[in-house]
Order: structure tokens, then sequence, then C-alpha cells
């Protein structure tokens, strides 16, 4: 194609050389018509040139500006067909079509562009084979969605642990503790804390005991990660159970469980990266798979699918999914009571009645939103969780990213059930 266009610029340097000759001799003979002629005919070549020219840095490039070249034809040939009347019909008709090409291609080149071509291979992953390090980088992905994305606000992967614990070091978490620092903290308070009851099981005063009949509880401090993940309710971290229960229960979801469903590989993945991002060394990929296989029954482990390598950060639901599902995915099950939702009983957020709370709360004083309903409003909390925060609970409990990591599908899922939800109604149908 280059080629071809390049030739086709040598040629229009022949033709307007030949043109330019005549323009002189027309001149000098006193042929004011036909040179007048020769001139449109010159600037019409010169205009093709310039056509011709643009087609050719732009034509492999990724630029927009590909139909000016059909722009500068059609300029050119209604020009012609205004000096030239024998052939201006015909001129005019080709005008036209150049013109609505123009417009077409105009039109297709401003639409948002994808670039085709094969999808990336399939790279199955095999995780007993894999050194600590990349084990660690699987273990980044499954936690935030990427390599490199611990230290970027917002990044989620398929574990959502981001949702609620806070991974830097000093950071304040107020929904889960900080796990920056998990592997010592682990060996020096929590399996020595006499409400751990290391050993002792029976003694523990949480909601469960164990995480399986005869599991005990865990001796290291890879055993306590493990036990954490599998049975948040075996030991809760002073200050982060759930509102109400005196730190009996915690809001913490079973890891290995849907909606999550880590398989052992992933958390032991997972695991790997806690230690290594810290400059410690991590357990044998073969310990850590032990350390689980103790605490989770061979019935309640998720099946081992074809694990594939993390993309980038996924969507959490894509709006094809039942709403309680989408409000499972999304969490919102740990912190806040939804009427008709299964296990939406938390209490660290408020109860979602939204169809009577969301009208009060915009006539508050205090709200300083741009809501004017009540779909607007429960959008804007979703989105925009500090715009309004409801008397009695803390500003910045509610991460921030949902408006990333919900399709505008599941949003709308979300704001069309929390609207119907009334004080004291029957709670809307599931769909």
């Amino acid at each position: 194609m280059k080629e071809l266009l390049v030739a086709a610029l040598s040629m229009g340097w022949g033709v307007l050389a030949v043109l330019a000759g005549l323009l002189v001799y027309n001149f000098t003979k006193g042929n004011k018509d036909g040179a007048f002629k020769i001139f449109i005919g010159m600037l019409a070549t010169l205009m093709i040139f310039m056509a011709i020219t643009n087609y050719r840095d732009n034509f492999f490039a990724e630029s927009r500006l590909l139909p000016v070249s059909l722009v500068l034809i059609t300029a050119t040939t209604f020009m012609m067909a205004l000096y030239f009347s024998n052939v201006s019909a015909l001129l005019k008709i080709g005008g036209f079509m150049f013109l609505v090409a123009a417009a077409l291609s105009g039109y297709g080149n401003w639409l948002p562009q994808v670039e085709g071509g094969f999808p990336p291979p399939d790279v199955k992953l095999v995780f007993d084979a894999m050194s600590s390090q990349q084990l660690a980088d699987e273990g980044e992905k499954i936690i935030f969605g990427g390599i490199g994305q611990s230290s970027v606000q917002g990044a989620i992967g398929k574990g959502q642990c981001p949702l609620c614990h806070g991974f830097q070091k000093g950071f304040l978490s107020e929904r889960a503790p900080n796990l920056f620092g998990l592997p010592e903290r682990a060996e020096k308070e929590r399996l020595t804390d006499p409400n751990y009851h290391k050993g002792e099981p029976q003694k523990r005063a949480y909601v469960d005991k164990e995480s399986c009949p005869g599991c005990g509880t865990a001796t290291t401090v890879q055993e306590y990660i493990a036990e954490s993940h599998s049975c948040p309710n075996c030991y809760v971290a002073p200050g982060f159970g759930v509102k109400g229960t005196n730190d009996k229960e915690s809001p913490m979801p079973k890891i290995h469980k849907p909606p999550i469903s880590l398989s052992l590989p992933e958390l032991a993945a997972v695991d790997t990266w806690l230690y290594v991002r810290e400059g410690r060394e991590a357990p044998s990929y073969e310990d850590i798979i032990k350390s689980y296989e103790k605490f989770v029954p061979e019935a309640d482990r998720p099946k081992q699918q074809d694990d594939k390598a993390a993309g980038p950060t996924q969507l959490l639901a894509d709006g094809t999914e039942p709403v309680d599902q989408i409000f499972a995915k999304g969490q919102c099950v740990v912190c806040h009571t939804i009427p008709g939702i299964p296990g939406a009983t938390g209490t660290q957020g408020p109860k979602l009645e939204e169809g009577t709370n969301a009208p009060n709360r915009i006539h508050d004083p205090a709200y300083k939103g741009t809501a004017k309903n009540t779909q607007e409003y429960i959008m804007e909390s979703v989105v925009l969780p500090s715009t309004y925060v409801v008397k009695g609970f803390p500003d910045n409990l509610m991460p921030k990213i949902f408006g990333q990591k919900l399709s505008a599908g599941a949003l709308k899922k979300i704001v069309d059930y929390l609207s119907q939800v009334k004080a004291g109604a029957p709670p809307p149908k599931i769909s």
C-alpha cells in the first residue's frame, strides 16, 4: 500500500510539471481562458497531492484524520465542475459520492476504536510448580487484580480482600484488621491471646469453636492464617466483630465458600504474598496446603477448576446475576441488613430500607448531595458514599470503588431493589 501511494505522489509531481509548462505556454500565447483552466487543474492536482499525502501518513497510524483525504477530493471535484462544463455532471456525481464517503468515514473514525487481533492465549496455572515469588505474584493478582496493584487505591481482585482490609503499613482499617505485619502479629499476639484458647477450642466464647468438628486450633503462624480464612468466627480480633455481638462474631465470610470460593491453591498463593511482600520466607506450598486441609474438610473444598492466569481487575458483578448475588459479591451483606436478602444481617452500616429512608435523608438539612429522588439517592450512596453519612455511622467505612467494580446493570438492579424496600412492608421479590 505504501509503495502505491509513493508512486502516485511521484506521478503527481510529473503532472504538476506538465501543467506548469502548459500554463506558461498558454499565458505567452494570450490564451487567458486556457491558462486559467490549467491553473485550476494545477490547484486540483495539489489538493489531490495533499489528500494522498494525508492518506499515506495516517493509514497505518492510530489516527482519525483519514476522512480529510476524502474531503479534499470532494472539494477538488466540485471546484473542477465549475470550470469544466463538458464534464461538470460527471464531476458533481463523483464529488457527491466522495462527500457521502467522507461523512460515513468520519463518523466511523470518531467512534471509540477497538483494536482487533487474536485473544491472548490461555495459560494454565500449575501452583505446585511455582517458585515462592511466582506464587506471591499470583496472590497479589487474586487480592488486587494485578501485579503491582497492591498500592493502588481501589484495586480489587477475585479475593475481594481490600473491600474490608488495609494492607499498607500505618493504614487505619475500620471494617477489618490491617493485614500488614500479619505473620509477626499472629505469632506474638493472636496465638498467645488468652481468648484464642490455643489447643482448647471448647473454651472459646465465639460463635464457632472450631472450623470443623475435631479440627482443633492453630499451632503455627500459617495454621492461624488458614484458620482465619476458613473460620473467621473461631477468633475475632478485638474491635472488629459484628456490631452488637461484643466481638463474638466476625463480619468476614468464609473465603473458601461462595461468593468468593477461593481454591486451596489460590489461598496458598494469597498467603505466600502476605509473607513475601514483607521480606519474610514463606512456608512451602505443600505446608500451606496442609494447613488448609487441617481446617477445611474435603467435602467443603471448592472443586479445583482449570486455574488460569489472572487478567486485569474484574468487575465484582456484571449485572447478569440475581440481585441477592450482587449484594453478596459486593460484600454488602457483611455490613448492612437488607430485608429480603438471605444472609444480609450486618450491623456495621445502616439498615437499607431506602424506599423509606431516602426521601427523609434528601430533605435532611445536613444533606449536601444532588439527588432529587429515591433512585438518585441510592445511586449516589453507592458510588459516592461520603456525600451523606448516616448519623451514628462513621465516614469512610464504605469503600468508594463500587462505581468502578459494579457494572451499570448491577447498579441498576441494586437501585431498583432498594427503592422498593420500605420499613414495615414485605420486601420485594428477588430478580
